[in-house]
Formats: C-alpha cells, sequence, structure tokens
C-alpha cells in the first residue's frame, strides 16, 4: 500500500463520519478553571442515504486543558431521536439491508481508538427505520447504547 493511500486510512479511521453533524446548543456540567467546562452538547445529522430523516444525538464532552487538546476520552453516554422532517425516500439499498445495519454516523471520542457511531436498521414489518447509538473502542466497547425508531409515513404538502 503506497504512502498516500495510508494516510487516507488512518484519516478516514481517526476522523471517521458517514454524515456531517452540526451543534444544536449544549449545558456545562462541571466548571473547570483551566479549559473549557465539560458539557453535554446536542448535534444534528441528516441521514445520508434517507431524505427526509434527522437525528439528535446527545453527548457527554470532556473539557479542560485536555479536552481543549483533543486528548481527553468521552465517555459512553449517548442518546439519540430520530424525526421525520420531510418526505422519506428510502433507496432500494436501504430497504433490502440485512439485520447487521449500516452506520450512518461516526465521532471519535477519544484521539485514536473510541468512536460513538449510529446504525440505521430497516424494520418492514412496521415500515420503519430505526437508529442505534452506542460507542465503540479498538479492543472493547460499552453496552451503554440508545434507540429511536421512525415510522415511514406519508408527509402532508398543504
Amino acid at each position: 500500500m503506497n504512502r498516500g493511500k495510508r494516510l487516507a486510512l488512518l484519516a478516514s479511521l481517526v476522523m471517521g463520519g458517514a454524515a456531517a453533524a452540526e451543534e444544536i446548543g449544549s449545558v456545562n456540567t462541571v466548571f473547570k478553571w483551566v479549559g473549557p467546562d465539560h458539557k453535554i452538547v446536542i448535534d444534528a445529522f441528516d441521514d445520508p442515504d434517507v431524505t427526509g430523516v434527522t437525528c439528535y444525538v446527545s453527548r457527554a464532552k470532556k473539557g479542560g486543558v485536555s479536552g481543549a487538546l483533543g486528548l481527553a476520552e468521552d465517555t459512553a453516554d449517548a442518546s439519540i431521536s430520530c424525526r421525520q422532517v420531510g418526505p422519506i425516500t428510502l433507496p432500494d439499498r436501504v430497504s433490502s439491508r440485512k439485520a447487521d445495519g449500516e452506520s450512518v454516523f461516526k465521532e471519535r471520542l477519544s484521539l485514536l481508538f473510541k468512536t460513538l457511531q449510529v446504525v440505521r436498521f430497516y424494520d418492514a414489518k412496521r415500515n420503519a427505520l430505526v437508529y442505534l447509538t452506542y460507542s465503540d473502542k479498538l479492543v472493547e466497547g460499552s453496552p451503554k447504547n440508545s434507540v429511536s425508531a421512525v415510522p415511514i409515513e406519508p408527509w402532508n404538502t398543504k
């Protein structure tokens, strides 16, 4: 593998991300004398493959000097809520996806090996999209998770 491909692979592993998140807001949870406070951040992202669905993820973010430098490891605590925000267009490859789901969002929680992930599943029996958020590490992930379901319904444009 040439050097350029190795650098691109490393960048994709470190940065991750199938969809880009937009910070909606945050609240401080712990005051820090030096550096930013610890906080809970709320991010929104649109499903990159299914138009009409937006997910909101809240997560803990460490502050202080290590947080400001990007060296702190954030906790595995996260919550997700997804909603229909327009007409849903479901591509064939999403509706035919197997039970292992499809990664739609990743954000790093530590310098190298811990990520927050959102995976989408399609529940054909109930005609709904199900989004699961969890964190993983190179060696051991966390069982902490949160789930949100979006029923696929007609969108009234009146």
